[in-house]
């Protein structure tokens, strides 16, 4: 089995103990012989040897015949022997080492002699002139052309799971496979690195993503995650920050929950997409940013909390460390820690790729550097992941199965559903994989098949599962990205005017100053200007609109005066009419009569008021107003107040009177005596005195005097003090009555009605003895 060995800076060709002559490829380094850098033994043409030639390693000189290796170890005990010839060619011969190896002699050095100074060459030198042609210096400037051939190509296996792709060599002449650096990351989040390692990294802070190991192009791409759930410690990409020589830009989602709401930052200041500057591309299509450097063929797209970085192996292989590994093809080296210690888990190694030059107080390196494997990881929890994981591996991705394989995003999947309390993160999972697909060629349309992951565009949009990512328009421009990516798009049959603007046309033309699409052709009024839209420049010509000169007019009512105004015919142009200026109107007054008020109006098609009075929302009586439900005086027998009745002869409001009604009973002892004044009624007044006595009334007339029947001895007398009547009580006071001093059958009421007195009274008198 043929091994190759690499020394210094060419290849030689290694196997059992043989001697051989082998042409090697043409390098910077090595110049021999006449036959061209190709796998192939290529005669030369006629041979002319006027100087003498010379074999050029590493930039010495060796003379023909000179031994530049003698039994030099190359590995598994083969030596090497290296001979310049005659004819200055390199002829390698190999053979078993001896026990003890003899150190290679050490060149003579030649003083360089260039022959061919127009190329900088020496006599013999191989060299690219141009288009794929090699030339020999002969002498002098004389050159001999020589073929370019090609190697067959050799199929290579991508560690990643892409296709491989071919890239030129050095001179740009001949193709070979190599496997492009592809990065994705997803979820909270999940990370598959440029050569295909899978890992899951829960920090929260900025990390570098990726960063040349040898600065070549100037490109640093960090990731800047946050924790994105209230329940448990995960994390989602926030942005992601790309330094490109002296510019940053900064791909930013400021929805991690539900619809992304995605910006783009350039030095901090917000992007107006599309963006094209210092060799930079940024565009939208509503579900994805992408940033591209066309000179490098760099494409990186950010989406809800998802990302996809794509480089070029020609220009970044094995040049690459940071979260995304190494881009060598080899998944062995992925887990590379920041000076080329490689550890077991890329886990592990994320930690240490934490962003020094952007201010993180909370977040810090890890100060010791691992030395032991990491421990396995606890076991997971039982879960039963939502049935969205299921899709990953259902008939909806099947066509897809053979080309990507599922299971990172499927595991991807099961730990955003069992770990993240929204529901939408599951949908990064299938979003990341069937971009994934879309890129190796299979497009599918996965959204229709769950409600979750659902997406509406806008309404002048519609959703494709696999648009262009840089979409066609008016301009036809070729467009610099030529895969297919998510989003919203213009209808079929449609295209956007431009890059700029965003709309859709199923014509093209000119876009007015408003941002409106015309055909070409089409004129339009715009800004008091006549405007078409040519077709021989693509951009709409104005030019001021003609108006017609104003017409002559008189004003005679009064208030009404010449002036220019705006043509409402036509707002473009100007004419004289006659417009109203209240200021110039005759001074008028007017006087109402009480209860009315003045009220001003101006009559349709004149200028100036005219005044009228109207009835207010009163009563009139006696020139006094009166408000509705107040008292309004009148005559003396009426009680009159003002209504809500309205009179239709003055429309004031009505006053509504009633007749007083005299009261004439009076109380006992009171007589109605009419009144002699101008008041509307009599009154009572005192006749008698009124004794109540035992529920019983009775009257007495001034002077009178009464005693209650069987009681004599109580009188009652009517008397007037100050006009008026009053009963005073008087009790008779008999004197002393003995009926035994009386004689019998004698006894009697005295006059008064009230005292006993005897007719025949008994004297006794008393003796003493």
């Amino acid at each position: 089995m043929t091994t190759s060995t690499t020394i210094t800076s060419f290849t030689i060709v290694t196997g059992p103990p043989s001697t051989s002559t082998t042409f090697l490829p043409l390098t910077d380094n090595i110049v021999t012989g006449h036959t061209p850098p190709s796998s192939k033994t290529t005669q030369s043409t006629t041979e002319v040897f006027t100087t003498e030639c010379f074999c050029i390693i590493n930039g010495t000189h060796y003379k023909p015949g000179a031994v530049i290796f003698d039994m030099y170890h190359i590995g598994s005990g083969i030596c090497l022997t290296m001979i310049c010839s005659d004819i200055c060619q390199i002829i390698n011969k190999t053979d078993t080492c001896n026990t003890t190896t003899r150190p290679p002699p050490k060149p003579t050095p030649t003083p360089y002699v260039p022959l061919c100074p127009e190329w900088d060459v020496v006599q013999n030198e191989t060299f690219v002139l141009c288009n794929c042609t090699m030339a020999k210096c002969i002498e002098n400037n004389t050159i001999e052309i020589i073929p370019y051939e090609c190697p067959p190509l050799q199929n290579i296996t991508c560690a990643n799971g892409k296709k491989p792709v071919l890239a030129y060599d050095e001179f740009f002449c001949c193709q070979h496979y190599v496997c492009d650096c592809v990065c994705e990351g997803w979820g909270d989040p999940h990370y598959i690195t440029f050569d295909g390692s899978y890992y899951s990294y829960q920090g929260n802070c900025t990390y570098i993503l990726m960063e040349e190991i040898t600065q070549t192009h100037d490109l640093k791409i960090y990731i800047d995650n946050v924790y994105c759930d209230p329940t448990e410690d995960v994390s989602c990409p926030r942005s992601i920050i790309i330094s490109f020589q002296s510019q940053v830009i900064t791909l930013i989602n400021h929805n991690l929950i539900g619809a992304p709401r995605l910006e783009a930052f350039e030095n901090g200041a917000s992007l107006r997409l599309p963006y094209s500057q210092y060799g930079m591309k940024v565009l939208s299509t509503n579900l994805n940013l992408i940033f591209e450097i066309p000179r490098l063929k760099v494409v990186i797209t950010f989406g809800m909390t998802g990302f996809s970085i794509t480089l070029p192996y020609q220009s970044f292989g094995r040049n690459t460390q940071g979260h995304c590994g190494t881009c060598t093809n080899n998944q062995a080296d992925d887990c590379m820690l920041p000076g080329g210690q490689l550890v077991e888990s890329c886990a592990v190694m994320a930690d240490y790729w934490l962003a020094q030059d952007i201010y993180q107080p909370d977040c810090e390196v890890p100060s010791v550097l691992p030395t032991n494997p990491p421990k396995p990881p606890p076991e997971p929890t039982p879960c039963n992941p939502d049935s969205v994981c299921d899709l990953i591996k259902s008939s909806v991705f099947a066509e897809c199965h053979p080309l990507v394989s599922p299971d990172n995003f499927y595991r991807g999947c099961v730990f955003d559903s069992c770990h993240v309390s929204n529901p939408a993160v599951e949908c990064t999972s299938l979003q990341t994989y069937a971009a994934a697909c879309a890129q190796a060629g299979v497009c599918l349309h996965w959204r229709n098949h769950t409600k979750l992951c659902d997406y509406s565009c806008p309404s002048d949009k519609i959703y494709k599962p696999c648009g262009p990512a840089e979409q066609p328009t008016c301009e036809n421009n070729e467009p610099s990205l030529n895969f297919t990516i998510e989003g919203c798009f213009c209808p079929d049959g449609m295209k956007l005017f431009n890059k700029e603007s965003g709309i859709c046309v199923d014509k093209c033309g000119c876009l007015d100053p408003e941002g409106i699409p015309r055909e070409f052709n089409e004129r339009f009024e715009y800004n008091c200007q006549d405007c078409i839209c040519d077709e021989s420049t693509k951009t709409v010509i104005c030019k001021p609109k003609t108006c017609p000169p104003p017409h002559t007019t008189e004003c005679t009512a009064p208030g009404f005066v010449v002036v220019n105004q705006t043509n409402p015919a036509d707002p473009c142009c100007s004419d004289y009419v006659c417009e109203c200026q209240a200021s110039t109107c005759p001074a008028t007054s007017i006087n109402c009569p009480v209860g009315y008020k003045p009220v001003m109006s101006v009559p349709e098609g004149k200028c100036c008021p005219e005044y009228s009075c109207e009835p207010k929302r009163v009563c009139v009586h006696k020139y006094v107003e009166y408000q509705p439900g107040a008292s309004v005086p009148a005559h003396v027998c009426q009680n009159c107040i003002c209504s809500n009745e309205i009179d239709p002869k003055t429309g004031l409001f009505k006053g509504v009177c009633e007749f007083i009604l005299c009261d004439q009973n009076c109380d006992a002892g009171f007589e109605y005596v009419e009144s002699n004044s101008d008041k509307c009624c009599g009154k009572c007044v005192q006749k008698d005195c009124v004794i109540k006595l035992n529920s019983t009334q009775h009257l007495l007339t001034e002077g009178q005097t009464w005693s209650p029947p069987g009681n004599k001895c109580e009188q009652y007398t009517c008397v007037k003090y100050d006009n008026i009547l009053t009963a005073i009580t008087s009790h008779v006071i008999c004197p002393m009555f003995q009926e035994d001093n009386c004689e019998p059958d004698t006894i009697q009421t005295a006059a008064n009605g009230c005292c006993k007195i005897c007719e025949c009274p008994i004297f006794m008198s008393i003796v003493k003895l």
